[in-house]
C-alpha cells in the first residue's frame, strides 16, 4: 500500500511538472502584433532604437527613467510616435535581461535604425500567428469599417 501511495505521488508530480512546462513553452497568442515572427515563446524583446525592453507576459515596456527601471503598459512621452513596426527587436528568453542593459546596448548597437526586414506577426501569413492574432485583428478592422462615426469609438453589441 505504501509503495502504491509513493508511486501515485511521483506520477502526480511528473504530470504536474510536464503540464507546467508545456503551458510555459508556447506564448504565441501573447506576443504583440509588432513582434517578429519565428518564435513560439518570447519572454522579452530588446528594442535597440529606444534602448528599452518589452516584457511579453505582462505586456509592459521596461525603460530607464531618472536612473531607475520603469515598468509601464505604454512607452513614455519621449517616444511618442515611435513606430514599433519599423524597428528591430531582439528576442531574449532570460530572466530580467534589463539587468544586463550595458551589455545589450553594446552587443545590439548595429540594429539601431535598422529593422533588417523582420517580418512582424501582424504581416505574417503563417497559420500559427493567424490563429492567435489575425482573427481578432480582422474582427476589429471589420467593426471599424462598419462604424459610421455615431458610436464614439465604442463597440455596440
Amino acid at each position: 500500500m505504501k509503495n502504491l501511495l509513493v508511486s501515485g505521488i511521483i506520477l502526480l508530480a511528473f504530470v504536474t511538472t510536464t503540464q507546467a512546462q508545456i503551458s510555459v513553452s508556447i506564448n504565441i497568442g501573447s506576443q504583440p502584433s509588432w513582434g517578429p515572427t519565428g518564435y513560439d515563446h518570447v519572454d522579452y524583446y530588446y528594442i535597440p532604437d529606444i534602448q528599452c525592453y518589452y516584457y511579453v507576459p505582462a505586456h509592459q515596456f521596461i525603460y530607464q527613467n531618472r536612473g531607475h527601471w520603469t515598468f509601464a503598459t505604454e512607452l513614455p512621452a519621449r517616444y511618442q510616435g515611435f513606430d514599433l513596426y519599423h524597428s528591430h527587436k531582439v528576442v531574449m528568453n532570460e530572466p530580467q535581461p534589463y539587468l544586463h542593459f550595458d551589455e545589450h546596448r553594446t552587443k545590439y548597437a548595429q540594429y539601431k535604425g535598422n529593422p533588417e526586414n523582420q517580418v512582424f506577426i501582424r504581416d505574417s501569413h503563417d497559420d500559427r500567428y493567424r490563429e492567435h492574432w489575425h482573427d481578432q485583428h480582422e474582427a476589429d478592422e471589420e467593426w471599424r469599417h462598419h462604424d459610421n462615426g455615431n458610436h464614439n469609438g465604442e463597440r455596440r453589441n
